[in-house]
């Protein structure tokens, strides 16, 4: 297995390069600026300068993957074709050029609440229509996927045992960077987590389980 990270320096895609490292997968780290790369990711990660708008230079970037994490997301700005182009074009681009190389696995961290249209999110451009798009285009691919959706993200890790859910089932609740993370790799070795939009929280008096038993349930 290697795992090429889109987003890789993002608070999100740098906690997923840390625990892809830690469990010895090769990482190949897709990258906007290498220097900033070089400050905050591990020195053993392969870094490749792009960008998922440029369709064109994707399929060069994935080099030898073999499974794809997706940790993009666009920043707020007064751009408001930013999350059309970064959740929708950007994750389409990389799901196009994972098909074309064969991709085994594509992991996209999506949010919860993207089937709510009325959501506070959505003044925000419209952020979370189009990564509900972004889903819908990963689930006709043919590729193998797994779409996490995590409530409010967390800096912070605490000792909250994660609440996994199936799609459209949680609609508050936060959840620290680093469980994400954890989930989003664990989805590369659970078979159960094949071809499943999950949803998940952290709670203090959640019922400590697995991931592979949370993936299971869902």
């Amino acid at each position: 297995m290697k795992a090429f990270v889109a987003g890789a320096t993002g608070e999100t895609g740098r906690r997923i390069v840390q625990e892809l490292v830690a469990r010895n997968i090769p990482v190949r780290a897709f990258v906007r600026d290498i220097q900033t790369a070089k400050a905050i990711l591990p020195p053993d990660v392969e870094l490749v300068a792009g960008d998922v708008l440029q369709a064109d230079s994707l399929a060069g970037a994935l080099g030898d993957s073999t499974v794809l994490l997706c940790a993009t997301g666009a920043k707020p700005s007064f751009d408001p074709t930013g999350p059309y182009k970064v959740d929708f074009e950007g994750t389409k681009n990389l799901v196009d050029a994972a098909k074309a190389k064969g991709i085994e696995h594509f992991v996209l961290v999506s949010s919860l609440c993207t089937s709510l249209l009325f959501h506070p999110l959505n003044l925000f451009w419209l952020i979370l229509v189009w990564k509900k798009q972004a889903e819908e285009y990963i689930q006709k691919s043919g590729l193998t996927y797994t779409i996490v959706r995590p409530g409010g993200l967390k800096n912070e890790d605490n000792t909250d045992a994660i609440v996994m859910q199936s799609a459209d089932t949680l609609f508050d609740g936060s959840i620290p960077r680093q469980k994400v993370a954890q989930v989003s790799v664990t989805a590369l070795f659970e078979p159960a987590a094949r071809n499943k939009i999950v949803e998940i929280i952290a709670k203090p008096d959640g019922s400590v389980k697995t991931l592979g038993e949370l993936f299971q349930q869902c």
